[in-house]
């Protein structure tokens, strides 16, 4: 199985506020066919997501038209969740997998327990034949108890029941290698995030701004997310050849864009990563 490209369409969230479908055909007339959902949310109101309330039916009608999928949802999962409308909704786009986006931690006690949490909510999904996965961002790489949380996800949630959805950007930021990440991951990843740090970015690890013993909030997350924190696939510092490469080696599928912020458009951005990581994928 080969590696795709695909678009996280939380970088054209604000395009799908002014025009669904006109967004929905911009994406398809810059190259992408795989979509990954953002902004699900089912309850017993019904289901939402990035491009409003239209239906799965509705929605895949679309998506077909301009030879377009949908592969996985972020869906802001929790107990609050209708969990047979998120799995109705995500068969009838045809996704694979449903993706819990971030998630924040106080000490060891509460990734423990978050983890039993990821277990339960992967075995609903195993038992509808849909994968799980855990998003990372920074925090996820501070350490307690002299390990990463990362690590301690990775140790106290099932093989079976929890994948990774490795978003290598945030690794780097959290001060680790996303390559040595991808190989410890190993086949509970198969899904990436990639956009790029440019040189702007300083310090380049968060901790060294926030605190490496901090309790990172989802108030500080916000903070990150400033145009000159981001930018296109290979336009910054990120050695993308010798990720591209781990990520044909260790089995991944689909190599999402995703960019929380840019200088550029949100169209624009996705043109840019889109044309770049086409060249790089043909060059590796």
């Amino acid at each position: 199985m080969g590696l795709d490209v695909g678009l996280q369409t939380y970088s054209v969230r604000n395009s799908f506020q002014h025009d669904s479908i006109g967004t929905l055909e911009a994406i398809a007339e810059v190259g992408y066919k795989n979509l990954q959902l953002t902004r699900v949310t089912a309850t017993a109101a019904g289901v939402t997501h990035v491009a409003g309330t239209m239906s799965a039916a509705a929605l895949k009608q679309r998506l077909d038209g301009l030879g377009m999928r949908v592969v996985s949802l972020h869906a802001g999962v929790n107990e609050q969740t209708d969990w047979d409308r998120l799995l109705a909704f995500n068969h009838e786009l045809g996704s694979s997998s449903i993706i819990l986006p971030i998630a924040f931690y106080t000490d060891r006690a509460s990734v423990l327990d978050y983890a039993r949490t990821l277990n339960r909510y992967g075995e609903i999904c195993r038992k509808q034949g849909v994968d799980f996965q855990y998003h990372n961002h920074f925090q996820e790489f501070q350490v307690v108890d002299g390990q990463t949380i990362m690590d301690l996800l990775l140790e106290h949630t099932d093989n079976d029941l929890v994948k990774f959805e490795l978003d290598t950007y945030w690794a780097a930021r959290g001060g680790v290698d996303p390559v040595a990440w991808l190989r410890k991951l190993g086949d509970r990843c198969d899904i990436v995030h990639q956009k790029d740090i440019p040189t702007t970015a300083q310090p380049r690890n968060w901790f060294d701004h926030f605190g490496h013993d901090t309790n990172i909030t989802l108030q500080m997350m916000y903070e990150t997310q400033q145009p000159e924190q981001f930018t296109e696939i290979g336009e910054g510092t990120m050695d993308i050849p010798a990720l591209i490469a781990t990520m044909r080696q260790t089995g991944v599928r689909y190599i999402l864009v995703e960019q929380d912020a840019s200088a550029r458009s949100e169209l624009e951005s996705i043109r840019v990563s889109y044309q770049n990581i086409v060249k790089l994928l043909g060059a590796a």
